[in-house]
């Protein structure tokens, strides 16, 4: 499966993958404080383990970030 997270296409050897399984492998140790979109439409967590995402979608994960 290829996708194209925050502008960058990755490839990963599955054929179904969701938001939590993507996080697993993309982020698994920094997933406190981030938003996930996808094709511009933020997924609320609680709906991140039944989520799919396809080949054609366009994901965006965002940290946030403190600063003063």
């Amino acid at each position: 499966m290829e996708l194209k997270i925050n502008q960058q296409t990755k490839h990963f050897n599955v054929e179904s993958l969701s938001i939590q399984s993507l996080l697993d492998l993309e982020i698994p140790l920094k997933q406190n404080g981030i938003a996930v979109a996808i094709n511009n439409t933020v997924v609320p967590k609680i709906k991140w383990n039944e989520f799919l995402v396809q080949e054609t979608d366009e994901i965006l994960i965002i940290s946030a970030t403190q600063g003063g």
